[in-house]
């Protein structure tokens, strides 16, 4: 199997600058959405720096024979997931260096959801509130549950979606690169059928669509490029206000 990708990212409506930054290697499948928070230029600086250092590990990993694995293996997941885990931890510590090296960098983080495709394997891996969902026979599914206060209340049933969708905390992440001296990677290893199409976004796209809009998005454009679902998913968040930075990757395997 073999995919098609692309790719947008967008200011938005409020935002004076993209704090978004993103990978498309398809050489080895990696496609990674970064958010950065923390002020002035500071948090484009901080998902810059994670994206770039992800990319850079797992080509590292990739082209060299004689790479050996540098920390604790998690056999439960796949090779493909512990390495995303590592370069994740290691863009991770990039950051925190960073912020401690200059002034004003500190206090930057961003969320991270990644995806590595080879073949009909799939390995996505997330920290924070950017997502990925998977679309497939017309059905949307979320691949990622947000590293959020929100999300925690309502997975313990303290707050409905309604509520959660318009709660004044509904902006607070509970984990993101740069926060901490770990964070904790959420992975998944899945296997892709022809026709699935993978979706990373940053929470641009979510915070201003529901799940059941960006599921009729991708329902009526199924026929569509990918380029130009891409742009309707962006126009659409905007046209709802666009209060955030928007970032869209989407991934059609093909048989």
């Amino acid at each position: 199997m073999h995919f098609q990708s692309y790719v947008a990212t967008d200011v938005g409506m409020k935002r004076k600058a993209n704090e978004d930054n993103f990978c498309a290697n398809r050489e080895i499948g990696l496609f990674v959405v970064a958010d950065g928070m923390g002020g002035h230029a500071a948090g484009e600086v901080a998902s810059r720096l994670a994206v770039e250092e992800i990319e850079t590990v797992l080509l590292e990993s990739e082209g060299d024979e004689n790479w050996t694995w540098p920390d604790t293996y998690d056999t439960g997941v796949s090779l493909t997931a512990n390495k995303l885990r590592f370069a994740i931890n290691l863009a991770n510590e990039k950051i925190r260096r960073t912020t401690m090296e200059r002034v004003e960098c500190r206090g930057m983080g961003t969320t991270i959801v990644a995806a590595i495709v080879r073949g009909v394997h799939c390995t996505v891996a997330h920290v924070g509130d950017s997502r990925a969902y998977l679309f497939r026979g017309g059905k949307l599914s979320p691949l990622t549950s947000d590293h959020s206060w929100v999300n925690e209340q309502l997975k313990q049933g303290f707050l409905t979606l309604e509520h959660a969708r318009n709660h004044p905390f509904r902006n607070v992440i509970t984990q993101a690169l740069g926060s901490g001296a770990e964070v904790k990677a959420d992975l998944k290893d899945l296997l892709l059928k022809g026709d699935d199409l993978l979706l990373l976004c940053s929470d641009g796209l979510n915070s201003m669509l529901t799940d059941h809009e960006i599921h009729g998005i991708l329902l009526e454009n199924r026929e569509a490029s990918l380029d130009e679902t891409t742009h309707k998913l962006v126009d659409a968040a905007n046209r709802k206000g666009g209060d955030d930075n928007i970032t869209v990757a989407l991934v059609r395997i093909c048989e």
